[in-house]
């Protein structure tokens, strides 16, 4: 994704994960920073007004449109073990695209096509899965919780390499493999206002978008 773009994603029938992971296609050991992403904004989930970190407190991207707002960047992938013990697994010579793949592998996959491996995977965010937590930090998975049609729309401030699969969230307790399909569009972007909601969400915002300035007056895109 280029800086200036828009990103809309639409979970079409509802129940929908979409797992993304952000490299800096230039120098590929920049990539999203989810620890830093919820503490510089004092949140535990994702919503309008947030912003994707890395971990050079730069900013890939906004989220400027929502219907949702509470995204988990917590959980992580759905892992091949899990995967086989929570699933009847069917490969891909018995059910061809129906295949049962888990969000480890499938970012691996796609990881492997830019020269990046194991040892690059980080904590994803997993657009439209909720998670709650209890008194003693147990997580639970919120059923139901993106329905048809929900939509997030990120807008790009600096050139982002997105990996991104629609495997299950790794918390979903449905018993049978989860296929919810999720559509995506690239748009052009208007530059952030000086009144932007999302530079203006708290003071820690404001530094990664002076932090990218800086990056684009040094050569970067």
């Amino acid at each position: 994704m280029r800086r200036g773009t828009r990103l809309r994603l639409v979970d079409i029938e509802g129940g929908a994960n979409l797992g993304m992971l952000l490299y800096n296609p230039l120098d590929k050991l920049e990539r999203y920073n989810a620890p830093d992403t919820l503490k510089c904004q004092h949140t535990f989930r994702l919503g309008q007004g947030n912003c994707l970190f890395s971990d050079m407190g730069r900013i890939f991207c906004s989220l400027i449109s929502d219907d949702l707002s509470g995204h988990d960047t917590v959980c992580g992938n759905l892992s091949e073990r899990a995967l086989h013990e929570k699933y009847e697994v069917r490969t891909f010579q018995e059910a061809r695209n129906e295949r049962s793949v888990s969000g480890e592998y499938a970012f691996l996959i796609e990881l492997g096509k830019h020269g990046l491996g194991e040892r690059d995977l980080a904590a994803n965010v997993n657009f439209f899965s909720k998670v709650l937590t209890d008194e003693a930090g147990n997580l639970s998975y919120v059923t139901d919780y993106s329905g048809p049609g929900s939509a997030v729309e990120l807008r790009f401030e600096m050139d982002s390499l997105v990996i991104m699969h629609s495997c299950p969230h790794p918390l979903n307790p449905s018993p049978e493999y989860p296929r919810r399909p999720v559509a995506f569009e690239v748009l052009r972007a208007d530059p952030p206002s000086k009144d932007d909601p999302c530079l203006n969400h708290c003071e820690e915002n404001r530094r990664g978008f002076q932090n990218n300035a800086i990056y684009h007056l040094q050569g970067g895109y």
